[in-house]
């Protein structure tokens, strides 16, 4: 466990030489979203990855936090300097943040169907239209089968075709709505994307929500000299479908970056 403001993160660090990948999960899933990648990439970097407040093995917040700030206390309890940031999604857009903030602590940015704050629509659709009254009625299996619409079309998007995506977003539902109220967001990051100086990857999910798929190649576009990849059979959870694939891509930004 990690102290961070007012509370504590579960972190862990494979340990290992050299400069340092740190792991960064979506809000669809908790820190073992990475498992599929992780014997790739801790066989030769040294990898790290925690879980945001609330998630998997980190403990509900008690207080309001900024999540770029626990990834600032978790660099610094493993006395880390510089890292490459991979962030998936809500970890994306911590990592955006993070980018933006601390310019000389990222050596640089792999993004898989990130998130960022200010990009506009990125928030609508039908998910979020039912998903208010959903939870009024406290039909949480309800928020899984929607969510599952929306996020992994590309296992079928049923808890049935697709268990262990279900599983993950069933996981998180508590942090979802413990975190309301808790968890703050900075400025607003997409209108400063051309700030950012770190080499960048950007792989989107062709699978994904087109709200989605439209602000990442918008976030693509801003950020200089960034990499624009398509997954072609990937949704909201690429590390679950094509992980070799995203194993291989975060390897080549590493190499860029290092």
């Amino acid at each position: 466990m990690v102290r961070v403001s007012h509370g504590e993160v579960w972190a862990d660090d494979a340990g290992g030489d050299g400069l340092p990948l740190v792991l960064l999960h979506p809000g669809v899933g908790d820190s073992a979203v990475w498992d599929p990648v992780l014997p790739a990439l801790g066989a030769r970097r040294r990898v790290i990855r925690y879980d945001v407040r609330g998630y998997g093995r980190s403990p509900a917040p008690t207080a309001p936090y900024l999540p770029v700030r626990d990834l600032a206390e978790v660099l610094d309890h493993f006395g880390i300097e510089r890292a490459v940031l991979v962030g998936s999604s809500m970890g994306g857009a911590t990592s955006v943040d993070f980018a933006l903030e601390a310019p000389e602590r990222v050596a640089g940015l792999a993004l898989l169907v990130p998130g960022v704050s200010g990009c506009e629509g990125l928030e609508t659709g039908e998910f979020f239209e039912r998903l208010e009254p959903l939870a009024t009625a406290g039909d949480m299996e309800g928020i899984v089968r929607l969510g599952l619409r929306a996020w992994a079309r590309a296992g079928g998007g049923t808890p049935e075709s697709d268990p262990v995506a279900a599983a993950l977003c069933r996981a998180v539902l508590p942090a979802w709505f413990g975190n309301i109220g808790h968890q703050l967001t900075g400025p607003p990051a997409f209108d400063r994307l051309g700030e950012i100086s770190a080499p960048t990857l950007l792989a989107l999910g062709e699978l994904d929500r087109p709200e989605v798929v439209r602000c990442n190649e918008e976030m693509a576009d801003r950020i200089p000299g960034c990499r624009l990849v398509r997954l072609t059979a990937s949704d909201h959870y690429p590390t679950l479908r094509e992980p070799e694939h995203v194993a291989r891509l975060i390897e080549e930004l590493y190499a860029e970056a290092a």
